[in-house]
């Protein structure tokens, strides 16, 4: 099969136009027509739907561009382990992460980062869709549960378990809890049920919301559910990791929380080599293991 066909097939699949693809191959539309009619010759078959708003891949057009999709991603993925070695970092690394940890806990720290290396390229994707590495869909992804995906170097940064947390100022205006059937009498805040989260957030949650809760704020991210704490709605179902960042917040409930939850940072085989991934993981390594010597250093004062 004519590789330079194939190339062109995508781009028009891609665009969904002739036109548009091809400006972006810089060829004339009636050259990147005569590629695409050549093509289906070859291949016997009708690759596209023609109408008046654009092309629309055929059954046949749909199963070729899956196929070019993953050549695509894996020629990208062979240029960057190319352009990356030991001694240079090029290019953009992408990060995946929760939204939570993304906002609250890594980028407040990035800074440090770019200090050290003021030309790194960090593109930080905040979803909590798990991207896919192996298909380059992203470099690196710092995850809520170890990934299951083949190919991964995986690194367990650090245990996470979601807690009670309220501002002084509330408990001050409205009591502390001494205990779960006292949360009747407060206002509960959390990632609302339909929001991607961690199975044991989810179930602390649940448990929590067995004990005749009178008032609720449910938001779907934790950065919603910090912001309710610290502007004195109520007490707020939050991850520990935030305690460091946030001292005003007081821990309610101390014997409430969540199973643990382990946090992996895991990127493709094929970058193990990659001066820009071995700069990434080792600073979050470093903050995490400085993060949790001061907090274990705050525990004995």
């Amino acid at each position: 099969m004519d590789w330079d066909k194939l190339r062109i097939f995508h781009a028009v699949a891609d665009a969904g136009s002739l036109t548009h693809a091809g400006d972006v191959l810089h060829l004339s539309q009636s050259a990147v027509s005569r590629q695409i009619r050549a093509l289906e010759e070859s291949l016997d078959t009708t690759l596209f739907h023609r109408h008046a708003r654009g092309l629309i891949l055929t059954e046949q057009g749909e199963l070729l561009f899956d196929a070019t999709s993953a050549m695509a991603k894996r020629l990208d993925s062979a240029a960057a382990r190319i352009r990356d070695s030991e001694e240079e970092m090029v290019g953009e690394l992408r990060v995946t992460t929760t939204f939570g940890f993304g906002a609250l806990w890594l980028a407040p720290r990035l800074p440090k980062l770019y200090e050290k290396y003021p030309d790194l390229k960090i593109d930080l994707m905040l979803e909590e869709r798990v991207l896919d590495l192996p298909m380059r869909e992203a470099d690196v992804a710092i995850r809520m549960k170890e990934p299951s995906q083949a190919d991964l170097i995986r690194k367990r940064l650090m245990t996470v378990r979601m807690r009670l947390y309220a501002s002084a100022d509330y408990l001050k205006a409205h009591g502390t809890p001494e205990t779960l059937d006292d949360l009747s009498k407060h206002r509960l805040i959390s990632q609302n049920a339909t929001s991607a989260q961690v199975a044991a957030g989810a179930e602390l949650v649940s448990d929590l919301m067995s004990h005749n809760v009178a008032s609720t704020l449910s938001v779907n991210n934790y950065f919603g559910v910090l912001q309710g704490v610290l502007n004195n709605l109520g007490i707020g179902v939050l991850p520990d990791y935030l305690t460091e960042d946030f001292p005003e917040l007081t821990r309610v409930l101390p014997d409430v929380e969540s199973n643990e939850v382990p946090a992996f940072l895991a990127y493709p085989e094929e970058l193990r080599h990659s001066k820009r991934v071995e700069v990434f993981r080792d600073f979050v390594v470093e903050e995490i293991f400085e993060h949790r010597k001061r907090i274990k250093q705050a525990k004995s004062l």
